[in-house]
């Protein structure tokens, strides 16, 4: 074993220092020292003549990019859990293999998921912003100054209740949030019961009697615009959306148009339907304390990114001794 070749491994983003050492130990190993995205046609020149791309969020791996890739690849190992960037069924048919990191940013994600939940209807940021406004100083404290709403007792619709949103929702019953939710198929009866959870067939009838929304789900062309711009109206006006998932679920257009409008109360964002580029107009709702932005930050633990690339690490060398990687991605899963 020791005289084989070892797999020429691409790595198509920074890596934590732990991870990078390990991949170099046991493969050939590219890395990308500094950490600018990969235009299209260096992913394009990588997928040529690499054994392995491990891609992230940012790269794009379609059927166009794929249709360039060499005999030698095999294996796509993804650094991160949503794959809505690679074309699973193309790299499929081509004999690739696709592989994620599921589960080790489900508590990291929920984290941030309920830390949004507050902050929005607290007015976190708005707050912190009074402290370092170079224009002014802090009057101090009024009874009836940089009131919010409090979340106790408030219906939380949560949509996508995997692990991320059963994560999300042990922590909002903890704050006193009744959890209700919507997912392609009901969780099981012990589940519910351990959440108090009210289940609902109907996404429609969910969003038109909840306080905040939680989107938990992951972006497939399913759930593109889920929250579309008719669903959307369906909230009252005193609502609150959080999305840490993906930006693509919801129309985000409709939504700034009914932020502006006053037809919502706000928003808590972690993610764009156009990454990086943020709208314009989302900038200025979050300088006006309407919405509350925040750039992708989710899982950035350094003990989520080190549980991924361990994983990752793991999934190539499964699939190099000629088993099949724990972590693999079907098109029937997505």
């Amino acid at each position: 074993m020791s005289n084989r070749r070892k797999p020429l491994v691409v790595v198509t983003r920074k890596l934590p220092d732990t991870i990078e050492t390990r991949m170099c130990e046991l493969f050939d190993t590219r890395l990308n020292l500094e950490d600018k995205p990969m235009a299209a046609a260096e992913i394009a020149e990588a997928l040529k003549v690499a054994d392995v791309l491990v891609p992230t969020v940012t790269d794009r791996v379609d059927a166009h990019a794929l249709g360039q890739s060499g005999d030698k690849l095999k294996l796509i190992a993804n650094f991160g859990n949503g794959v809505d960037h690679i074309d699973v069924a193309t790299a499929l048919q081509r004999g690739i293999t696709v592989t994620n990191t599921p589960g080790v940013l489900t508590e990291d994600t929920a984290d941030m998921t309920m830390a949004l939940i507050l902050a929005v209807p607290r007015r976190l940021a708005e707050g912190a912003r009074v402290l370092t406004a170079a224009d002014k100083d802090w009057a101090g404290w009024s009874p009836t100054w940089m009131l919010g709403h409090r979340i106790s007792g408030k219906r939380l619709g949560i949509v996508g209740m995997g692990r991320i949103g059963q994560a999300v929702a042990r922590r909002a019953k903890a704050f006193g949030l009744q959890i209700h939710y919507h997912n392609r198929r009901r969780v099981s009866p012990k589940t519910e019961e351990a959440l108090e959870a009210t289940y609902w067939e109907s996404l429609d009838q969910m969003l038109a009697r909840m306080d905040i929304i939680s989107i938990n789900c992951p972006h497939t062309p399913a759930t593109y615009h889920l929250l579309s711009a008719r669903r959307l109206k369906l909230l009252r006006p005193q609502a609150y959306v959080v999305n840490t998932a993906r930006g693509e679920v919801i129309d985000e257009n409709a939504l700034i148009r009914m932020v502006e409008q006053g037809e919502l109360a706000g928003a808590g964002l972690d993610v764009f339907e156009h990454e990086p580029a943020v709208n314009p107009k989302l900038a200025r709702l979050a300088r006006a304390n309407k919405v509350v932005l925040l750039p992708h930050m989710g899982s950035a633990t350094l003990e989520g990114r080190i549980d991924m690339g361990n994983k990752v690490i793991i999934n190539i060398q499964t699939f190099m001794d000629g088993h099949r990687p724990p972590d693999r991605v079907l098109p029937s899963m997505l």
